[in-house]
């Protein structure tokens, strides 16, 4: 390391070896928030449509101090796309995002990454369904592959079998895997899995990083996280939602917000913001994961820059963003700044 900023030009687990490594995800949920990507379909078409606005969020996640750019092409795969009629937009919007992706790892030194996801399709007992995944997989890990990534992210994936697809496609492309599992209601894979245990196969497979994403936040994920960590030798990554879930409500497609103006009644996805972490509980899931000795952290859906340079200062880096952390010393009413005027300074018990 130097200046606590991991290497410039070393590869995934050369950078794991000597610390953290941070990656920013949650874009669909960012973008959706800034009026470019429909919530629901969640489609990215906004890597083709407004390409300089994608640019602009890697960017921003890098100054907050993302170790990782990872290409914009969650549910950027053949079958959700031929869920909203557009697959002919398929091999156009990969490539774009990759570009795109790549464009802003070499100017910031960053790793660039390639990204597969969930399908939707898979079902264990249908072959035809196997055959599906692999092909979706296949089509977008090649196009990773031709444009240089350092490694590939599959990520929030239940199905185990899904999530060994994922892998020994990535495998085959004679690129590093990181492997996240997406825990819902059940801390279980859909076929009945324990997550440890589906981390210990996914390792024995060839994953270079295991570990999991999305669904659950900080409280829900550390008790599974330690579990994860003592049942796997190979790295660990930890990606939670940026959202208070419980014990009893784990995931954040569980919240309830009665009295309060939301269609259908349903919090998720697009009425969570009561339920937001705030940038200081997200430092803290970094520092308990850290001292777990997991080394590959980030945040999923809900992810904000701030979120980002939180989790970095946490684990000890000052990315370009710090010069603009925090000095509530200098506030006009709360600050203590002996050039504050003292009657400010009392005034903010009015406030």
């Amino acid at each position: 390391m130097a200046d606590g900023v991991a290497s410039r030009g070393a590869g995934l687990l050369e950078r794991l070896s000597e610390g953290p490594v941070i990656c920013a995800e949650g874009y669909l949920f960012e973008l959706e928030r800034r009026g470019y990507v429909q919530a629901g379909p969640y489609v990215p078409e906004v890597v083709l449509d407004h390409p300089e606005v994608v640019r602009q969020l890697h960017r921003d996640f890098v100054h907050a101090g993302s170790d990782v750019v990872e290409a914009f092409t969650y549910y950027g795969h053949r079958e959700k796309l031929k869920v909203i009629g557009k697959e002919e937009i398929l091999e156009p919007l990969n490539r774009q995002a990759l570009a795109l992706a790549k464009e802003v790892a070499g100017e910031s030194g960053s790793l660039f990454a390639g990204n597969i996801c969930n399908t939707n399709v898979y079902e264990a007992e249908d072959q035809e369904s196997h055959r599906l995944v692999r092909a979706a997989f296949e089509e977008q890990v090649g196009w990773a592959a031709e444009a240089g990534v350092d490694f590939v992210i599959a990520e929030t994936l239940g199905w185990l079998g899904e999530a060994l697809i994922a892998l020994e496609t990535i495998r085959r492309a004679g690129l590093p895997a990181v492997i996240t599992l997406a825990v819902h209601r059940e801390p279980k894979m859909r076929e009945g899995a324990s997550i440890p245990e589906a981390c210990r196969q996914l390792e024995q497979a060839g994953a270079a990083v295991v570990g999991m994403n999305c669904i659950r936040g900080p409280a829900s994920m550390l008790p599974l996280l330690e579990e994860v960590r003592k049942a796997v030798s190979c790295h660990v990554a930890a990606l939670p939602v940026p959202y208070r879930t419980t014990p009893e409500q784990p995931g954040f497609h569980h919240f309830s917000d009665p009295g309060h103006a939301i269609p259908d009644e349903r919090v998720f996805p697009t009425a969570l913001d009561p339920f937001t972490c705030n940038r200081y509980e997200m430092a803290e899931f970094a520092r308990r994961a850290y001292a777990m000795d997991v080394r590959y952290i980030g945040v999923c859906c809900g992810a904000g820059p701030h979120h980002i340079r939180a989790i970095a200062e946490a684990l000890g880096r000052q990315p370009p963003a710090s010069r603009y952390s925090p000095d509530m010393s200098r506030h006009s009413f709360y600050g203590t700044d002996a050039k504050i005027k003292t009657r400010y300074k009392e005034l903010a018990a009015d406030l």
